[in-house]
């Protein structure tokens, strides 16, 4: 399967249903068993997720909001970036991240080519006055195919030779504008997609592995009859942090390696007004907030909401209310995603169509079309792997291979397990790393006596920070499609972005990580487990070898 994921020698989603097929024919599994881990309560979490994403996408809210904020933030390259990368990342919390990418960079190429043809007509005419004799002469010089051509008549020599010298001053303006153009496009561009990658991370449903990790952590504390403390509002907790200081670096990071001239680090009034203009006429063709839109916009919030305050973190939360664990973050989004095909888009008084039903909010067939139901296949192949991987003792043994390492400081594996993770996703799917990495990364850490969430929740985000090739990430792709950006151009500005990435994860797991989830001290549900398997082991030992036993 890894193979197949990573050549794509089947689609991604059908190469997740090989398990289906191969688990009973090897004798592993029964198929009913493989079968039922398709549809599970993080998948179930997943797909309301989604519904609600596709009606966003339906009703144009995205757009509308990233159009707002970019009428805020002004016409400066580097608010414009800034502008353009703050709802990537946000709608990225929520919506898929290749949807947010592929909304933001029309916009940015509009914006982009407004800012060039400004530069191109403030320049077109360069008007120079030079004095010959009692006459002053109007000079126009144009440069074309690399031939100065000069009107306005007969000149001296030293006008001529002006001329030539203004000719070839305006054309080097004119190469280093392009130059500088060139690295805005650029710096608007990476930074789209990159914001998309960190946005997903902010989020429980942002992406694909936090949903595959956030199944994997249920498995392992459900075996141990403990519960979970991966939940939306603890997710949040722990990685909207370490998402928003990535991306204010990766912000921080683009201003320097591209941004560095002058020309278009300060707009021209003329400039910056037209730019207003193309942002200001967008958002005007979009016109006012429907009923639709903002019946749309209550559900969202009230799903973010449901979601935050189901489990409070220690404090209680609306959950209580229910018998305990009969209500999971699935619940809600459900209820939700339901509600939109319940919920009319229009007013009955104002419905014109009369004796037809009401349309909902989000029709069936949109739905259809905007939700990426192979992804739930996905997660689903992941599930059932991990489960063979489990039950056929394949992640106990190489989570023991890799207690080579036991020597060196938990914090000091989790560094280096993050980096490879992070390269390998550069050249594979991030789902399809995760899907494999998560049961060893369970075993390892209980061998090891630590939380299983210290080495699953790390690795499982680090699938995220691709920031090196188009192949790395949708957003990547879409980004490099547009021609803007060249392959060594995301090479030069990810490796850095990498590396940091890297480290303000496994500075945050240290930090305000092991406040929140304890990494570092084995839950008691594990402990019993592990002395119940030494002393299984102890007593095998002593009934192998009497002569060995203690009293």
């Amino acid at each position: 399967m890894a193979v197949f994921w990573i050549t794509e020698a089947l689609p991604i989603a059908v190469t997740s249903l090989l398990p289906i097929i191969l688990f009973p024919m090897t004798g592993l599994l029964y198929a009913k068993d493989v079968s039922s881990t398709y549809l599970n309560d993080t998948a179930a979490l997943f797909l309301g997720g989604l519904i609600v994403a596709a009606a966003i996408e339906h009703w144009n809210i995205h757009k509308r909001l990233a159009l707002r904020v970019l009428m805020l933030v002004g016409s400066e390259p580097r608010w414009l970036m800034f502008g353009m990368m703050l709802p990537t990342w946000f709608l990225s919390m929520w919506i898929s991240n290749t949807a947010t990418t592929a909304m933001m960079i029309p916009i940015a190429n509009a914006v982009l080519v407004q800012i060039k043809e400004t530069r191109e007509s403030e320049n077109k005419d360069d008007i120079k006055v030079v004095d010959h004799g009692d006459v002053d002469i109007e000079l126009k010089v144009t440069v074309k195919n690399g031939t100065k051509n000069m009107t306005n008549g007969n000149l001296d020599k030293d006008n001529e030779k002006h001329l030539v010298d203004n000719t070839e001053g305006q054309h080097k303006k004119k190469k280093t504008e392009d130059a500088e153009y060139s690295r805005m496009c650029k710096a608007l561009s990476l930074g789209i997609a990159y914001s998309a990658n960190c946005g997903g991370v902010a989020s429980l449903t942002g992406t694909g592995p936090n949903v595959i990790m956030k199944g994997a952590a249920d498995t392992a504390f459900q075996e141990k009859n403990a519960t979970s403390p991966v939940t939306f509002t603890t997710w949040m907790q722990y990685c909207l942090p370490i998402s928003a200081i990535i991306v204010i670096f990766v912000w921080l990071w683009l201003q320097v390696l591209f941004l560095r001239c002058k020309t278009y680090n300060k707009s021209s009034p003329e400039q910056a007004k037209k730019v207003r203009n193309v942002i200001r006429q967008q958002y005007e063709e979009l016109g006012s907030i429907t009923f639709g839109q903002g019946a749309v916009i209550i559900h969202f919030v009230l799903l973010a909401l449901l979601w935050v305050t189901r489990d409070l973190g220690g404090v209680g939360g609306w959950g209580d209310i229910f018998p305990e664990k009969t209500v999971t973050d699935s619940t809600p989004a459900i209820l939700i995603a339901i509600s939109l095909f319940l919920f009319p888009s229009v007013l009955p008084h104002k419905f014109q169509e009369k004796g037809k039903p009401l349309p909902p909010l989000l029709p069936w067939k949109a739905a259809e079309k905007m939700v990426p139901w192979g992804v739930i296949l996905l997660l689903g192949g992941g599930f059932a792997l991990a489960k063979g991987s489990k039950d056929s003792g394949l992640s106990k043994l190489i989570g023991e291979q890799l207690t080579v390492f036991k020597d060196f400081e938990p914090w000091v594996m989790n560094l280096v397990l993050c980096f490879i993770v992070a390269g390998a996703t550069e050249v594979t799917s991030n789902t399809a790393i995760c899907t494999l990495m998560m049961p060893i990364m369970k075993e390892l850490a209980t061998t090891l006596e630590v939380n299983p969430l210290y080495f699953m929740f790390p690795t499982a985000i680090a699938t995220s920070f691709a920031f090196m090739l188009p192949v790395a990430t949708p957003p990547n792709a879409v980004v490099f499609s547009y021609g803007f950006v060249r392959v060594l151009d995301m090479v030069i500005a990810g490796f850095p972005l990498n590396i940091i990435a890297v480290l303000v994860l496994v500075i945050g797991t240290e930090v305000w990580g092991e406040a929140i989830f304890g990494f570092h001290t084995l839950p008691a549900a594990f402990q019993v487990s592990n002395e119940t398997s030494t002393l299984f082991n102890n007593l095998s030992i002593s009934t192998i070898n009497p002569f060995n036993a203690t009293t």
